[in-house]
């Protein structure tokens, strides 16, 4: 078995990586209806096939949930959709290839990290630290139609590309186009990403640095971080505004998220040794800061002192969505996994380095799996599309019982309300939409539990769902 491992193929990460890759392509075509957070993909496979359908301006992404207003609203600068729509274009519109498109990217995240890494560490603390972060909440969320590994992947390559303009004398101009340009999508498309700036400080206060670097990296950096502010603070806050949908969370003031935190502390917290790298990643990550301050590594201490500290700052102004959603804690895995790498490179026999980062591979993608299946009680959604074809027209509003789930109606292919049951009810709400033209209500049997009777013409009654005219 020693022998085995010792062969030169697998101590190469791209081994690892494409190994990986291949893995998550196991039900790549699934629809999102998966058991973690299908209603955040759908909000954005929503946003794709309007491109697609109805207009392609990036500056006005539109959802399907917003009754009957255009559905126009502020939210991430849509990057990772509007790539999904440019391969829509070529193909037709397919929701999973922002799955495949997320899962390509994030693997070339794991790549740059590697190497970002190997050029301040030891290849072995690189690659440990590649091999935990493949196997860590990235496993999953790396096939999502979501933008959180994608974006921190992009800023990786762009820290990468920094690096070498501040380190190489060849190619600088190319260099610094390729960080600014990486770095400034990558932010854009999730702006939390955005702490990991912090770490451009070991360049800019580096007095070995030509200060004439320094200042050319200081405007190009002040340059592309023009555009994300006038999006995240002044476009989004606009479409709000005129188009009169509120749906992207922009935090809250740092008092009252001090405040959430404080009362949720454990489940935030749990996102530190149970979501980010499991229990036993986690416990390599004690490891790797226990000898780090054994070792005096003040590089690695830094890095996690400022990482935190601004990363702090995020989780203030999220609060309690902080705690209540894993994924918030994706962009600071990076330098978790760098600290857990270190310390399992640190351990001096090497059949224990192995057993480590088998284990924490095995409990990382065995506690991950469950995200490959779909959720039993949705999976008739795929089939609502095809059934209200055969009685509405696509421009026909709807209302769903699923609260403020978007799935049912991005698989409906409809645009109106999602609402509860109690709002169903309650004829004075079902007077409103009516007015507003929603045309009929879908009651799902099984997503609130229970059939929900409404004195109404039924259109469709089966097992899945009623349907009724309004």
């Amino acid at each position: 078995m020693k022998s085995f491992l010792a062969l030169p193929v697998f101590k190469d990460i791209r081994f690892w990586i494409i190994l990986f890759f291949l893995i998550r392509l196991y039900g790549i075509t699934n629809p999102p209806l998966e058991v973690a957070h299908n209603w955040r993909q759908t909000t954005g496979t929503m946003v794709t096939r309007n491109f697609y359908e109805e207009s392609a301006n990036i500056l006005y992404p539109r959802v399907d949930f917003a009754g009957e207003k255009t559905g126009i609203t502020g939210m991430e600068f849509p990057l990772l959709n509007y790539i999904d729509y440019w391969v829509s274009e070529l193909f037709g519109y397919q929701h999973w290839y922002g799955r495949l498109i997320n899962l390509i990217v994030s693997s070339l995240g794991i790549w740059f990290f590697f190497r970002i890494l190997k050029r301040y560490f030891s290849k072995e603390t690189a690659f440990n630290a590649s091999i935990i972060l493949l196997s860590s909440i990235w496993f999953a969320y790396s096939r999502k139609i979501m933008p959180d590994t994608f974006a921190v992947s992009l800023v990786l390559m762009g820290f990468f590309y920094a690096c070498r303009y501040f380190e190489e004398d060849q190619k600088k101009w190319l260099n610094l186009t390729l960080y600014a340009l990486l770095t400034l999508f990558g932010v854009l498309a999730k702006l939390p990403t955005g702490f990991l700036l912090v770490l451009y400080a070991f360049f800019l206060f580096n007095k070995h640095v030509s200060i004439n670097l320094k200042i050319v990296f200081f405007i190009i950096s002040g340059i592309i971080l023009a555009p994300i502010a006038w999006w995240y603070f002044s476009w989004v806050p606009y479409l709000v505004e005129k188009y009169q949908f509120w749906h992207f969370f922009m935090g809250k003031s740092i008092r009252i998220g001090a405040k959430e935190l404080l009362e949720n502390w454990q489940d935030g917290l749990k996102h530190f040794y149970d979501s980010a790298l499991k229990f036993i990643g986690f416990g390599a990550f004690v490891i790797g800061l226990f000898f780090a301050f054994k070792r005096g590594n003040k590089l690695l201490l830094r890095i996690l002192g400022l990482g935190f500290a601004a990363f702090l700052v995020i989780a203030l102004k999220a609060g309690f969505t902080f705690t209540h959603h894993s994924y918030y804690i994706i962009p600071f895995v990076p330098i978790m996994a760098l600290v857990a790498g270190y310390g399992i490179s640190e351990l001096k026999k090497r059949y224990l380095q192995i057993a480590f980062l088998v284990l924490i591979g095995f409990e990382g993608i065995f506690n991950q799996l469950h995200d490959f299946r779909l959720k039993e009680h949705e999976r008739a959604f795929v089939k609502l599309e095809s059934e209200m074809d055969h009685f509405s027209k696509r421009s026909d509003l709807i209302a769903v019982n699923t609260i403020d789930n978007p799935t049912a109606i991005y698989f409906a292919h409809h645009k109106g309300w999602v609402a509860s049951n109690d709002e169903l009810l309650d004829p004075v709400f079902r007077e409103n939409i009516r007015k507003k033209g929603c045309k009929y209500i879908v009651v799902l049997k099984h997503y609130l539990g229970g059939d929900l009777y409404l004195e109404l013409p039924a259109v469709v009654n089966n097992e899945n769902w009623v349907i009724y005219k309004l």
